[in-house]
């Protein structure tokens, strides 16, 4: 699919299916929380420690019930929220979920002092990319490239647009990327390949015959998640 395609998915999810924004931030951040321990954490979470990086939108917000999910499962995490002050609705009722479970939330200009960490997650921006990145997400992105450890980045690595495949600078070096819904264009052009790593499909719930529709024109089978929610794509 292409940005504006997934524009369109959310809208019809919302206004025709009423599967509301919260529902696939659910989803989103479970299929996120699969990924992160089938493929990193592994065992042994009560000693794994993981630093969530989380922008003001759905993108941070999916990172926002990843991170609660872990912590459930016993993982040591940290917070790090771009913009505190300007988060929208859903993902700050997800943030105040985290904040009622003791989970530390932290300005990112204390990453500075994170000695070491197992995963970082990149929840700081989604589709909605517009140009290079600037200010703290800049410095979160900056920060995250020069950790040795692995980054998962969800639904793209921040600064890649989805759409053009265009690497903004900066751009996270994902080890893994978990799209969501379908994959995008941009994920496969030559020169973002490098910035996605392992990609994986996460299952939000978008019924099959939605993507059928006369704004969108694409047929989708309804097996594509039969096995699993999460689908590994390379």
């Amino acid at each position: 699919m292409t940005t504006d395609q997934m524009i369109e998915v959310d809208r019809l999810m919302i206004e025709v299916y009423n599967i509301e924004l919260i529902q696939m931030m659910e989803n989103a951040g479970r299929c996120l929380a699969m990924v992160a321990v089938e493929e990193f954490l592994k065992t042994a979470l009560e000693n794994k420690k993981v630093v969530v990086l989380a922008g003001n939108g759905g993108n941070g917000g999916g990172a926002l019930v990843c991170a609660r999910r872990l912590h459930s499962l016993g993982c040591n995490i940290y917070v790090y929220l771009a913009n505190a002050d300007k988060m929208t609705p859903v993902p700050n009722h997800q943030l105040s979920i985290l904040k009622n479970m003791g989970v530390p939330i932290v300005d990112p200009e204390y990453l500075d002092k994170v000695s070491s960490a197992d995963l970082i997650i990149d929840g700081l921006v989604g589709y909605s990319i517009n140009g290079d990145p600037r200010g703290k997400v800049k410095d979160m992105i900056d920060w995250a490239n020069e950790q040795e450890a692995p980054v998962l980045a969800l639904d793209t690595p921040s600064g890649l647009d989805l759409t053009t495949g265009t690497v903004h600078n900066p751009t996270i070096k994902a080890a893994a990327t978990l799209t969501l819904a379908l994959p995008k264009h941009g994920l496969f052009e030559k020169k973002a390949v490098p910035k996605v790593g392992n990609l994986f499909l996460g299952n939000i719930s978008v019924p099959p015959a939605l993507y059928g529709t006369s704004t969108i024109g694409l047929l989708v089978s309804s097996q594509l998640f039969v096995e699993s929610d999460v689908v590994r794509l390379s």
